[in-house]
């Protein structure tokens, strides 16, 4: 369809001027500013419940602290759909090392305090107080939601903690690709059962409700209670371990049964997911109408993430692959869900259409851009197993990349469209089976901006199969068969590799020979991270209980600051400012012979400055130094900025140009309280030029928000 005159109404005046309506069916609040556009929750379930006959309005990062943003479009009809936004709250505002962002992405010129932490929560407490006894059902979804749907292990607090419905008090939660449970639950909420209208939405799959009791659903599993996963002990975690691995086996749509836990004198009830989607219910919903472009009210306002997606193609959704740390198959399933080629080529066609559109598709993808057109050849309704790529290929798994290098060939030929790029990264291991012949060679030579994007993830067989990834030799192999195809195509590109530390499994010894791994290979990693334990995912039960919940096989976790710190310091020990780090975490794994000036070692030997020093790093905590303190007097942390080689001290690699771009995002040192630490004290943030002022954050522990718990 071609894209949307208006987009979806944000005021009462709006919804009159460009849609005729007086009032709404469904009013969506979301923690994210409104965009919209495919790639965001309120563009897509708004344009998707609109297609459905429904009158939808948007209240996009609301004013928490009152309740007068939550009234302003009035009670809808139907019911308020709740969502914190595309990412979680708190992983918006807090990095890993749990200190304070500087950019929310996901709001107008990345301004932070948009919204709070538990978005999702605090927002349905703001419209119970709004609308008291005559509020209207709450259904709350999104990635927050989704991956709270059961007891789950909080990283921020270090604690178990309660699903989210019963913390949010809402009616139903919506999980996964919510679509088709959402057509569900408004088909139910139009035709009331029960005294109080909402006993039709019981039973749907794709959905999660609190129940007084379980013994009239059918084939339902009971998994351990609150009161048996809560403690912070052997036997709580045991239990803990016991309750993942039976929702987990019971996590499909084909083959899943309804999961009960209680909570009291109630029970939570998670039903199966949605079933996957087909290639006609992916063309309905990614056919309809889109704008593609933020909310007119932002005006000129600059917001990071739609910079970044705005002129990408989503082909398909889910992933097969299901690594450890990451909660796509948790939220998309295991399947591969794919569109037409002649839906994503429409879309291209339609964007060409848009005055803004410059020629380039960013990104032509989805979780793995080359999974698109795959799929199991029995089907996944025959199999139960989600190791589809570990330890090696299933040979039921139809590698065929003649559909995504067909789509590639046809997108890059459209009128109007200068470069097709690939931005979502790819499985190396998948391109480089019999079926993905051919495909490194295209990407390389038509769809690589410069920089292709890999996730080898860490070197080290051990860590790799707690991580569930393949081996390093696969990753060397794509090395070097990217790089011929580089040279034979005349282009001189890289790649940008993601590396994990800190993952359950991961010792200080793996990340030394990570450390060595990158030296021999002449690499030097961009984008970094310390393991988060997301919530739902296996890496956050490893991480909780010690134990791979699935094979109880004994998992190290390295859980401390110090070790997070030393591990974490091993993807820079080309970097001066992380060497006393380097040497620390050397002499611990007894591999003193790396610290010297031999060709194999990784630091030089300390300096008798450093040594007088006691071997402190050039300023504590390990936060980068443009993010410290400013010069003084044309120095940096009291050493001269010429001996540092550029603007910000940024170490060797700055120079005399002018400030170099931070490594990685947010790299920070670990504190021991302030924010994000969940002490529940009053603290300062930056205010640049006008001072500072209150934290405006609630907190989640401690504070203002301890009744969520």
């Amino acid at each position: 369809m071609p894209l949307a005159k208006y987009s979806l109404p944000m005021s009462l005046e709006e919804a009159q001027a460009n849609f005729g309506w007086s009032e709404f069916d469904v009013i969506l609040v979301s923690g994210d500013a409104y965009i919209d556009h495919p790639a965001f929750g309120a563009g897509i379930i708004g344009r998707w419940l609109e297609h459905l006959g429904l009158r939808v309005g948007i209240i996009a990062q609301p004013d928490w602290r009152n309740t007068d943003d939550f009234k302003k479009l009035g009670r809808p009809r139907l019911f308020f759909g709740v969502t914190a936004g595309n990412l979680d709250s708190q992983l918006a505002r807090l990095t890993v090392m749990r200190r304070p962002r500087r950019e929310d992405h996901y709001t107008p010129d990345g301004a932070i305090g948009k919204r709070p932490d538990m978005a999702t929560v605090v927002y349905c407490q703001r419209l119970r107080e709004a609308f008291k006894q005559d509020c209207p059902p709450l259904v709350i979804g999104g990635v927050e939601a989704s991956l709270r749907r059961m007891s789950y292990y909080d990283y921020w607090s270090d604690r178990v903690k309660r699903p989210i419905i019963l913390d949010a008090k809402a009616d139903v939660l919506i999980f996964g690709q919510a679509e088709m449970a959402l057509a569900a639950v408004a088909a139910a909420l139009q035709n009331p059962v029960g005294a109080d209208g909402i006993g039709g939405i019981d039973g749907i799959p794709g959905t999660s409700i609190v129940r007084k009791s379980i013994g009239d659903v059918p084939k339902i599993l009971e998994v351990p209670s609150w009161d048996e996963v809560n403690p912070s002990t052997d036997a709580g975690r045991e239990r803990f371990a016991w309750m993942f691995r039976k929702y987990h086996l019971n996590c499909d749509p084909q083959y899943g049964r309804p999961v009960a836990q209680k909570h009291g004198d109630r029970y939570v009830v998670v039903y199966p997911p949605s079933g996957t989607l087909t290639t006609e219910q992916m063309d309905e919903i990614y056919d309809l109408p889109f704008t593609r472009h933020p909310h007119p009210s932002y005006g000129d306002a600059r917001i990071p993430c739609y910079d970044m997606i705005k002129d990408s193609v989503t082909t398909h959704r889910g992933c097969y692959a299901d690594c450890s740390f990451c909660a796509i198959t948790y939220h998309q399933g295991v399947a591969v869900s794919s569109r037409s080629k002649s839906s994503v080529l429409k879309e291209i066609e339609d964007m060409t259409t848009d005055p803004a559109f410059r020629g380039t598709i960013s990104d032509l993808g989805g979780p793995t851009a080359n999974m698109f057109g795959t799929h199991c050849k029995i089907g996944r309704y025959r199999c139960h197993a989600r190791n589809c790529l570990t330890p090696t290929i299933c040979p039921h798994l139809n590698t065929d990349h003649s559909d995504v290098l067909d789509l590639m060939d046809k997108a890059r030929r459209i009128p109007g469209v200068k470069h097709t790029f690939i931005q979502s990264g790819i499985r190396f291991d998948l391109a480089l089976s019999e079926g993905g012949k051919d495909y490194i060679d295209k990407l390389t030579r038509f769809h690589v901006s410069g920089r292709l994007k890999i996730a080898p993830e860490h070197t080290s067989a051990e860590v790799l199969h707690h991580m569930k990834k393949p081996g390093v030799e696969l990753y060397k192999e794509f090395l070097e068969q990217y790089a011929q195809a580089s040279c034979s195509a005349g282009k001189d590109q890289y790649t940008v590799q993601y590396f994990i530390s800190g993952h359950p499994g991961c010792k200080l010894q793996h990340m030394v020979e990570l450390a060595e791994f990158l030296k021999n290979e002449q690499l030097s990693p961009e984008q970094v991270q310390d393991f988060y334990p997301a919530p739902l995912t296996l890496g956050m039960a490893m991480w909780h209980c010690g134990v791979n919940p699935l094979t109880n096989e004994p998992t190290y976790v390295a859980k401390t600051a110090r070790e997070k710190r030393l591990q974490r310091a091993m993807f820079f020990f080309r970097d001066p400012d992380y060497w006393p780090d380097v040497r620390e975490a050397l002499r611990e794994c007894g591999r003193t012979e790396l610290i010297g000036h031999d060709a194999r070692c990784l630091v030089p030997p300390e300096t008798k400055r450093e040594r007088q020093a006691g071997g402190v790093a050039h300023y504590p905590g390990k936060a980068p130094p443009h993010l410290r303190q400013a010069r003084r007097d044309g120095k940096v942390n009291g050493i001269p900025a010429s001996s540092r080689g550029g603007g910000d001290g940024w170490g060797t690699n700055a120079s005399d140009r002018g400030p170099r771009r931070k490594r990685y995002e947010e790299d920070h040192g670990t504190p021991k309280g302030g924010a994000g630490c969940g002490s529940g004290q009053s603290r300062k943030v930056s205010a640049g030029a006008a001072g500072a002022q209150e934290d405006p954050h609630p907190r989640g522990e401690g504070g203002a928000l301890e009744w969520m718990s």
